[in-house]
């Protein structure tokens, strides 16, 4: 069945490369993966020496110096494919901080590093146990004394902490009762996570539905160099907001894939699947929720590029990039349901591999950000209703 675009892809080569490198790890790899709740180290190390996890810095520095929709077609691909991207996704959409507001000794100091796949930038602290997407409420703090930064504090949900070199790391630097503006007194760090691992720094795995290599961080007394301080102090609030809309546009891009993974496999099983002296497939309480969720992907599809486009010529894209986030999750978790209930019985067998993608496309119903929070957002900044918390 084909489900490219139905308009010229400027990037469809890079697709069917991609493909070719995640033939070479089918679905048998990422069930044992899954099952050893293992990190795929050797499919981060193929993607990166294929140059793909450079994709987005730019050459001067050993990447591609590729845009923000050739970076999205790879992670699709990735999940089209039947893969998982969460692996290793991160480091394109944390990319963005580093790049706009690194200054010119951090970029030549880390990127060329992470371009080559030397050094891994995966994790991203932000999130904390007590104040969950309420970001201006974080307690982590990083005191400055002298030329370094003494920080404390925890941070949960930090993923691939112990599969990455480099952690960018949100932290209040002025108490919060002290600052005009809740947004006002956050700043953003790069840290040497080898260097600060035992010396400050621990990380502890949360085992969850699904594997993702999620952890607790806890910070006592880590030190990071103040050279290591990204821009300026107590405006690490906006950097990351900058990169947040590439984040959700990129994460769009993901469930977008698994929506295309779920349906074709929900297509070819029903087609081959014969109860009763017919297909499956021929039955319209099953053909229907796979033609709604093909209908609710291309719908998600065409916004998700909407935002890309916008993204790149630098335009305000939160609409699209908030929104296509939702529904494309939605679209995703629409053709799971249709995947799994197609397969009736053999949808929970792992080696049909429906029940790990739906386990997988279940997570972005919730992150990097809820539902109910886009919602808020479309509430209050595209149809001007009052501010709902």
């Amino acid at each position: 069945m084909d489900q490219s675009l139905p308009i010229a892809d400027p990037h469809a080569e890079i697709r069917e490369e991609v493909a070719k490198l995640c033939a070479r790890f089918p679905g048998e790899y990422w069930r044992q993966v899954d099952r050893d709740r293992a990190y795929p180290t050797e499919f981060v190390k193929a993607l990166t020496e294929a140059g793909y996890l450079g994709a987005l810095i730019p050459e001067e520095y050993g990447g591609a110096g590729l845009p923000l929709s050739a970076a999205a077609a790879i992670l699709e691909e990735i999940h089209r494919s039947g893969g998982n991207a969460g692996a290793c996704h991160a480091q394109m959409y944390i990319m963005g901080t580093i790049l706009k507001h690194g200054s010119p000794e951090q970029k030549q100091r880390y990127l060329p590093g992470i371009a080559s796949g030397e050094l891994r930038l995966q994790a991203f602290g932000v999130t904390e146990p007590t104040s969950g997407t309420d970001t201006t409420a974080l307690r982590t703090f990083a005191k400055r004394e002298g030329d370094k930064y003494i920080v404390n504090g925890q941070k949960i949900w930090t993923s691939r902490a112990e599969h990455s070199d480099l952690m960018l790391l949100l932290a209040r630097t002025t108490p919060r009762g002290e600052v005009a503006k809740k947004t006002d007194g956050l700043s953003t760090f790069i840290v040497d996570m080898k260097a600060a691992l035992g010396n400050g720094l621990t990380i502890r795995p949360i085992r969850t539905m699904m594997n993702h290599n999620t952890t607790e961080v806890f910070f006592d007394n880590m030190v990071v160099p103040a050279e290591n301080l990204v821009g300026i102090e107590g405006k690490g609030f906006r950097y990351i907001l900058d990169g947040m809309n590439a984040e959700r546009l990129l994460i769009s891009s993901e469930s977008i894939g698994d929506a295309k993974w779920f349906i074709h496999k929900a297509v070819e099983y029903s087609k081959e699947r014969v109860l009763f002296g017919r297909p499956i497939g021929q039955n319209q309480g099953v053909q229907f929720p796979i033609a709604k969720a093909y209908a609710q992907m291309r719908a998600a599809e065409a916004l998700l590029r909407q935002g890309l486009a916008k993204f790149e010529r630098g335009e305000p894209c939160g609409e699209e990039a908030n929104m296509g986030k939702m529904l494309a999750a939605d679209a995703a978790w629409a053709a799971g349901e249709a995947c799994i209930q197609t397969h009736g019985g053999f949808g929970f067998a792992e080696e049909y591999d429906v029940e790990r993608k739906y386990r997988e496309a279940r997570l972005y119903q919730v992150a990097p950000i809820s539902t109910n929070l886009v919602l808020s957002y479309v509430g209050e900044h595209v149809l001007g209703m009052p501010r709902s918390y």
